[in-house]
């Protein structure tokens, strides 16, 4: 029996994203390449292919197993168990962040190699 993420209590449209950066990023004074929100809390990580992978290790820590990207002009959904991608609901605003936030981000904590520090 597949999952189907759209028939439970894994997305919550209601909540709001934590902010507009990676959470633990921004405590730790550390960088990430692009963002993804938690489709149940509305926690905002960094992806897998920046160095710390928060938004994966969300997952492991909390069981939250949808999320969605946190980018301009993206709006799919990943769900961690099955590996698929699909299309989800509206979720509260604001669904990326700021526009005239650098990718990466934050400004200031990206090191110039940035580069050669990214995850495959």
């Amino acid at each position: 029996m597949t999952h189907d993420p759209h028939d439970s209590d894994d997305i919550d449209p209601a909540v709001a994203p934590s902010g507009t950066g990676c959470v633990e990023c921004l405590q730790a004074g550390q960088w990430w390449l692009h963002l993804r929100r938690c489709a149940t809390c509305g926690h905002v990580g960094c992806c897998d292919t920046s160095p710390h992978q928060h938004a994966t290790a969300h997952f492991r820590e909390t069981g939250h197993p949808v999320i969605t990207s946190f980018e301009p002009g993206e709006d799919w959904f990943y769900d961690y168990r099955s590996g698929a991608t699909f299309n989800g609901p509206t979720l509260r605003a604001p669904h990326m962040h700021p526009l005239d936030q650098p990718v990466p981000g934050p400004a200031g904590q990206v090191p110039r190699n940035w580069m050669d520090l990214l995850n495959d």
